[in-house]
């Protein structure tokens, strides 16, 4: 379930990926999809109509398969203010999708490698973002690349890993 709070400071900050898209609406014909349910969907919505992107995103509540979203996107952006491992971070980059990610503590910047996969921006910072999803969009990486960074995060690259670091096992 994905919960949707405009109050500062939220874990996904909406509210700074809300203005970073307003910026891009008026030069590009935009579509921006967000997935997920929550008991703040009211205050969100209310968001959208105040920067007058009624027509240009869509909540889209549930998904049983988000995948399907990721993998036909031209982007995925991830405006939050922290995260673990970011999980959807990879999961996208699996499905051949560039992304452009907030460098919040703690997992985005080892997932994208410093920024070499997806640009890095600061964390509440809606120009630099709408300037990386401009950026991205005009010149996505190729999604192989992305695909390859995605399987270094699979069962079998992680669990070896975590055996060679606790010395069960050997790396290479």
């Amino acid at each position: 379930m994905l919960r949707v709070v405009l109050e500062e400071p939220h874990p996904k900050d909406f509210p700074t990926l809300l203005r970073a898209f307003a910026r891009l609406v008026p030069e590009r014909d935009l579509r921006l999809m967000i997935l997920g349910e929550g008991p703040d969907r009211a205050a969100l919505e209310a968001e959208i109509e105040a920067l007058g992107l009624g027509d240009r995103v869509a909540l889209l509540g549930f998904q049983a398969n988000p995948f399907s979203y990721m993998a036909r996107a031209r982007l995925f952006v991830v405006s939050s203010a922290w995260e673990g491992l970011p999980g959807v971070l990879i999961q996208t980059m699996a499905c051949g999708t560039s992304v452009v990610s907030t460098d919040c503590p703690s997992g985005p910047r080892e997932v994208l490698v410093g920024g070499r996969l997806g640009p890095l921006v600061p964390v509440g910072d809606a120009e630099a973002l709408a300037l990386a999803i401009a950026q991205t969009l005009d010149a996505p990486l190729p999604a192989e690349t992305l695909k390859a960074r995605a399987a270094q995060y699979g069962l079998a690259p992680v669990s070896r890993r975590c055996l060679a670091a606790l010395r069960l096992a050997k790396t290479g």
